[in-house]
């Protein structure tokens, strides 16, 4: 994203770029697995752009399965806070536990417009997660046009350049199972753009669905947060983007909003979009919503619930930390560019949530 443009209004966005994980990899990998068979009452057939096998359409249906049902969640033992913390642990021992408060949770991983070679990398950490017994997160985040030109601007070139992106990383899965975070605020963020573009998008985000599921991936599509667009407009977008294919919505990435707000929200949206199910992101709401109109590295948050599979919530299928705790938003509020590790922020969310007991044991 570029400075000069003006900050998104109470959405709460999130803002990435290439995660330096100290592995030489930039995501996960899954827990091994038969690829998903298409549920009944799908249509299937091949798309010609991309020559694999996507399912068309199905009835939207209240009822669903839980791809997370009795999976576990995999940590990165090379992040970036598990080698903050083994920097401190001579010279900061007390901050250095306070970074393993973050290095010891799940988190997901993000692949876009970094990696040279998509395919590899998604299949190098799907073959890590898959033989650790766990079961990959990734964050798809290379849409064209990405981020309205602000802290994370980037992605793909154009419609084409998607496709192939898109096409590398279903094939980088090779049928093993895994969970996909579709575009981060693609949908709710789309009013930047002009028409022919919205459409587009629109077209592109189906198609990913398509290819993703085609390739064995639960997916969620991304709703943005409950303080940015109402529940009707953002039930209709879903559905253009072709929610009733995918598995699910996601809310909350990189913001901060209480687990309750977003549960009220969720559940209105669900009720507009055929009963779908949600993940949210708790990696930094443990203060709940942030400062008004604030999304950009907010000051005086904290670490959310720690990621777990078991919410208790029937449509609720994960609390998940999508966003790294500690990577920067971009430079606002002091923090370095987009993506890049900042660790006094991380210890700040660390602090906060020992001192309000806001991260939960998994």
């Amino acid at each position: 994203m570029t400075t000069r443009a003006p900050r998104r209004p109470a959405t709460g966005r999130k803002t990435v770029g290439p995660v330096l994980t100290g592995d030489g990899m930039s995501g996960h990998s899954p827990a091994p697995g038969t690829r998903r068979g298409p549920s009944p009452g799908l249509r299937v057939g091949v798309c010609a752009a991309f020559g694999v096998v996507v399912l068309l359409g199905a009835p939207p249906s209240s009822t669903q399965s839980n791809p997370f049902q009795g999976k576990r969640l995999w940590v990165n033992p090379a992040s970036p806070a598990r080698q903050q913390a083994d920097a401190w642990a001579r010279s900061r021992p007390r901050d250095a536990a306070l970074m393993r408060l973050i290095a010891d949770q799940p988190q997901a991983i993000w692949m876009g417009d970094w990696l040279r070679d998509v395919r590899g990398e998604v299949d190098a950490r799907t073959t890590t997660i898959t033989r650790d017994g766990a079961l990959p997160v990734f964050v798809v985040y290379d849409i064209p046009h990405r981020d309205c030109g602000l802290y994370s601007a980037g992605g793909a070139r154009g419609g084409d350049d998607y496709r192939r992106w898109i096409l590398g990383f279903a094939r980088g899965l090779r049928s093993r199972a895994a969970v996909v975070i579709l575009e981060p605020d693609a949908l709710p963020s789309l009013d930047c753009l002009p028409a022919r573009f919205q459409d587009e998008r629109y077209v592109l985000l189906r198609e990913a669905v398509q290819v993703l599921k085609g390739a064995g991936a639960a997916v969620y599509v991304d709703a943005g947060n409950a303080n940015w667009k109402q529940p009707a407009v953002m039930a209709e977008r879903l559905r253009r983007a072709g929610i009733e294919l995918a598995d699910g919505f996601s809310l909350n990435v990189s913001n901060f909003h209480s687990v309750q707000v977003n549960v009220a929200y969720g559940e209105r949206l669900s009720r507009l979009v055929g009963g779908k199910h949600f993940v949210i992101d708790t990696s930094r709401n443990g203060r709940g919503a942030a400062i008004e109109r604030e999304w950009c590295n907010a000051p005086n948050q904290a670490l959310g619930r720690a990621p777990t599979t078991r919410t208790g919530h029937p449509l609720v299928d994960a609390f998940l930390w999508v966003k790294m705790p500690g990577q920067s938003d971009g430079t606002c509020n002091g923090g370095p560019r987009a993506g890049e590790w900042w660790a006094d922020y991380a210890l700040e969310l660390s602090r906060a949530a020992q001192a309000l007991g806001s991260l939960a044991p998994r």
